[in-house]
């Protein structure tokens, strides 16, 4: 089985947009949208756009909940 890499763009301090951090996570944009309206997501800054840092994204990944079947992701709320 062949990996696909993608390539993530972050600023020297770490900070990525929300268009990186969604490709870094897996997610599109607009769900990454609705987790923040909803507070769901990881964290961010506001600073005219939207930021994340790459570690906040990590912690996240690594706080979500891990399942084994469909029903099981159900019962934790994923």
């Amino acid at each position: 089985m062949e990996v696909e890499r993608i390539s993530v763009t972050a600023y020297p301090d770490g900070r990525l947009d929300t268009e990186n951090a969604s490709r870094y996570l897996g997610l599109s944009p607009k769900t990454l949208a609705i987790m923040r309206s909803q507070g769901t997501g990881p964290a961010f800054i506001k600073r005219g756009r939207i930021f994340y840092f790459l570690d906040d994204l990590q912690k996240w990944i690594e706080l979500q909940p891990r399942v084994r079947s469909c029903a099981q992701a159900r019962v934790v709320g994923l």
